[in-house]
């Protein structure tokens, strides 16, 4: 496995922000750019835990800083990079093979020995930041970018540890990265695509499976269980590791976990399903019985609403321009007060479902191919329903292409 990371965009857009690289501390972003993971100083979510440079400059390879914990497995997953390691609390010791005959003890000691570290080696009780950073320095001074603009992931760092990296590099100008980071990930490689695709594939098995069994009487956490199932059964075999995360609302107010679904009840299903680290995003809608004609028509105003915006989603556009429309829509179906703050967003590679760019009313973001975008619209009407209803696109040059198969209607189940 190697990272996702497109290089010629990547220096197109650092070359536009005038940045000599990009510096990511963020445990998403490592994976990103890798497709490896930070190991367990990333779990701290402290910066220096792992640490990747890209540069700029095409004809240099990216560098990273990992835990020594985690050095070989992230040489293997990345040969052409150029990785560093600095230590942390775990400690590994090898076996001398040479030192047969010695008791066990003694053939640790002498593989510790073979490590070649100095006498008043010791380790942190977590990591060392400044340790991480020195090896950082050294890989910018290997690169030559010793007194680049460097470009750093400002949305993940904490203050105090950017302050501490600012006082051990005084000789680089630290900008915020984040935002090259976020369009460059905004635009997806196949291997991305791939996996979104098979996270929606997993989301509608794990749909088709409540459908078919879910029954009046079931609580909400077994409803989950249903869709849980269903994913699981379709991700026998996969060498992706498949987290879901399931946002349910059952009930014309929503209900406690423990209550039950009785006849009329709406459902909503906005479901996760992060398939090696990537999160796809979908939502469809049923009820326990037929729906009343108060839900029918609310569902039938966001599927009309729906096609209107969809109609937008297509490269040269802007985001804003979607939200409009689709806010239009809703005006011209009687809800002129309606006010949502975002009717999408990108999908991919971080720690929650729904990140940049989002359909907003004030994004300036221009439609590009190889986006893939979460396209929804939600009516969360308390005595009636909450509904949403949500789609994922990837955009092709001629427009959106669905990466869903199931039909948007109200379903009826149970």
């Amino acid at each position: 496995m190697t990272g996702f990371v497109d290089r010629q965009r990547a220096a197109q857009l650092m070359e536009r922000a005038g940045i000599g690289a990009l510096v990511l501390c963020a445990p998403e972003a490592f994976h990103y750019a890798t497709g490896a993971w930070m190991g367990p100083a990333g779990l701290f979510r402290r910066a220096g835990g792992g640490v990747v440079v890209i540069p700029a400059r095409q004809d240099l390879p990216i560098g990273i800083v990992v835990a020594d914990f985690n050095a070989a497995q992230t040489r293997l997953a990345m040969p052409d990079a150029v990785v560093r390691s600095h230590p942390i609390w775990i400690e590994s010791a090898p076996l001398d093979p040479g030192a047969q005959g010695l008791p066990l003890a003694g053939r640790i000691e002498a593989g510790l020995a073979s490590l070649g570290r100095t006498p008043d080696f010791s380790r942190p009780a977590t990591f060392d930041l400044a340790g991480s950073v020195r090896q950082l320095q050294a890989l910018l001074d290997d690169f030559g970018l010793a007194r680049a603009t460097l470009g750093i992931d400002l949305d993940f760092v904490p203050a105090a540890d950017f302050s501490a990296i600012q006082a051990l590099m005084p000789r680089c100008s630290m900008v915020d990265g984040s935002p090259v980071l976020d369009r460059l990930r905004a635009v997806k490689s196949q291997r991305e695509i791939d996996l979104l695709q098979q996270g929606i594939f997993l989301s509608e098995a794990g749909l088709e499976r409540l459908q078919v069994d879910a029954m009046a009487g079931m609580r909400q956490a077994d409803l989950v269980a249903l869709y849980r199932k269903g994913v699981a059964d379709a991700a026998a075999g996969l060498s992706h590791p498949v987290v879901t995360a399931e946002y349910v609302t059952l009930g014309a107010r929503a209900k406690g976990a423990d209550a039950r679904a009785v006849a009329g009840d709406p459902l909503k299903c906005d479901m996760v399903c992060t398939v090696g680290g990537y999160a796809s995003d979908m939502s469809r809608n049923f009820t326990f019985g037929p729906p009343s004609a108060d839900q029918a028509e609310l569902h039938a105003i966001a599927e009309r609403a729906f096609e209107d915006g969809l109609a937008a989603l297509i490269p040269g556009n802007t985001l804003a321009q979607v939200h409009r429309v689709a806010t239009e829509s809703l005006a011209q179906q009687g809800l002129g007060s309606y006010r949502r703050g975002h009717f999408g967003h990108g999908v991919g590679q971080s720690v929650f479902s729904e990140q940049w760019p989002f359909i907003a009313e004030d994004s300036d973001i221009v439609i590009e191919a190889g986006m893939v975008l979460a396209f929804e619209i939600p009516l969360y009407i308390d005595g009636l329903a909450s509904f949403n209803l949500e789609d994922q696109f990837l955009i092709a040059a001629d427009g959106p292409k669905p990466m869903n198969r199931l039909p948007r209607r109200l379903e009826a189940i149970g």
